[in-house]
């Protein structure tokens, strides 16, 4: 996941200059207006809340159009739809994670024996998975619908997308100590930022009807 996470920090780089300000909260809403009202505020673009790259004006777009046209993305998106119908979570959500995570890898593995599209560990499997689906835990309709489960598990545990992901990340303990909040870990604060940053523009993309959920300020 680091490999990929860097990627994603480079494309998501804060610019020179912007006029248009915005966060996306724990409960998924996107807030904007035309300055920075506080500190949450960053600079982001256009409609899609994807920062840009100095001198690279379309490195968010180019994103969502790979994750639009990529082969790899395309060919597991019925599971992916699949498991967010039958454990109750959002599919853009889960296209989200599995990006930031894998980069659509399917055969990633990491150094602590992470598996799959969405980086399943064992100790994640022995919760979330049947025997015989831990034994094929690197096979992407199996390793997606893990994932999911403990995803809408997550979010059941804490109430809060940000919670919720902070906890794929670093663990529930981490999250609770730091009283069910994102904890203070770069990584950590990095990977919950990126996946909102991308679930917020692809819902703004694949759904335009939940722009609703949009908050502007003055």
């Amino acid at each position: 996941m680091r490999r990929w996470l860097s990627v994603l920090l480079l494309m998501l780089a804060l610019p020179a200059q912007a006029e248009l300000w915005g966060y996306v909260d724990g409960s998924g809403m996107a807030h904007f207006a035309q300055r920075q009202l506080d500190s949450r505020y960053a600079p982001v673009l256009g409609g899609f809340g994807m920062q840009r790259v100095p001198g690279k004006t379309d490195a968010g777009l180019a994103l969502l159009n790979w994750l639009d046209i990529a082969p790899e993305v395309k060919a597991v998106q019925p599971w992916v739809r699949e498991a967010a119908t039958e454990h109750g979570v959002d599919a853009d959500l889960l296209k989200a994670i599995i990006a930031v995570e894998s980069g659509y890898q399917r055969g990633a593995v990491s150094p602590r024996g992470a598996l799959g599209l969405m980086q399943i560990t064992p100790e994640t499997a022995s919760r979330y998975a049947t025997p015989a689906e831990a034994a094929r835990l690197i096979e992407p309709r199996i390793n997606i619908h893990t994932g999911a489960r403990m995803l809408a598990d997550l979010m059941r545990r804490f109430g809060r997308i940000d919670a919720a992901l902070a906890a794929w990340n670093a663990g529930e303990g981490a999250v609770r100590r730091a009283g069910n909040r994102v904890p203070d870990i770069d990584e950590t604060q990095a990977h919950v930022h990126l996946v909102l940053e991308l679930y917020w523009a692809l819902l703004q993309q694949s759904q335009p009807a939940r722009a609703q959920r949009l908050t502007l300020h003055p």
